[in-house]
C-alpha cells in the first residue's frame, strides 16, 4: 500500500498492534479504531500495521478485515460472484498475476471516479470506462497467458489431453470468469448511478 501521506511526508504511519487486538497509531501517541484506519485510507494518508512485540507487517490483514466490517454492516461494495471468483483464484495459477490485475484496474477505476465526477453525464463516462478496462484486461491477459491468444481460437482438448493442453483450458475459463466478473461490476456500477 504506497499512497501519498497528506502532511507531505513520503514516511508511513505506523501503527502497532497489540495482542489484545488494540492498535495504537505513533504519529499521535493514542489509541485508535478500524474506523480511524478506514479514514486515514479515504484521506490517502499511508500508514503500515506492526505487531508491537515482533515487528511483522500485518498491514494486509488489516486491511481485509477492514473490509470483512464494511461488508458485514450491510455496505458492502463486493458482488457475490466477485467474492466466490476471489476465492476460487486462491492457489490457482491465475493468483500470480490476479493482484497486479486488481491493482491496474483499481487504479483506473479511481482515474475514472475523478473523471466522473467532473462529467456532465456520468453514464456514458462509465461506458468508455468499462471498454477500456476491458481492453486492459485483454491486453494483461496476453501479456501473462500468451500461449492462450496464440492462435484466434485455441482447439478444445480431447479426453487425451496434454497437461498443456488442459491449463490452457483452465486459463480460458479463468478469462471468461473474469469477464463475467466485470460486467456485474458494470451492472451494479450502472445500477448505482441510476439510484443517484
Amino acid at each position: 500500500m504506497k499512497m501519498a501521506k497528506g502532511t507531505g511526508s513520503s514516511e508511513p504511519i505506523i501503527i502497532k498492534k497489540y495482542a489484545n487486538r488494540r492498535l495504537y497509531d505513533t504519529s499521535t501517541s493514542s489509541y485508535v479504531t478500524l474506523d480511524h484506519l478506514s479514514e486515514l485510507v479515504r484521506e490517502g494518508r499511508d500508514f503500515e500495521v506492526r505487531d508491537a512485540k515482533t515487528g511483522e507487517d500485518l498491514t494486509r490483514q488489516v486491511l481485509t478485515q477492514i473490509i470483512f466490517e464494511q461488508e458485514t454492516k450491510g455496505e458492502g461494495a463486493l458482488p457475490l460472484n466477485f467474492l466466490r471468483q476471489l476465492i476460487g483464484f486462491y492457489g490457482g495459477g491465475a493468483q500470480t498475476f490476479l493482484p497486479a490485475f486488481l491493482d491496474m484496474s483499481m487504479n483506473s477505476f479511481a482515474e475514472a471516479q475523478k473523471e466522473w465526477q467532473k462529467a456532465a453525464n456520468p453514464m456514458t463516462m462509465f461506458e468508455k470506462q468499462a471498454r477500456r478496462n476491458m481492453t486492459m484486461f485483454e491486453q494483461a491477459m496476453k501479456m501473462f497467458m500468451p500461449t492462450l491468444y496464440n492462435s484466434a481460437k485455441p482447439e478444445k482438448p480431447s479426453s487425451s489431453a496434454s497437461p498443456a493442453g488442459t491449463m490452457m483450458e483452465m486459463q480460458a475459463e479463468a478469462l471468461a470468469n473474469m469477464q463475467a466478473q466485470m460486467s456485474a461490476i458494470q451492472d451494479q456500477l450502472a445500477e448505482l448511478y441510476r439510484k443517484d
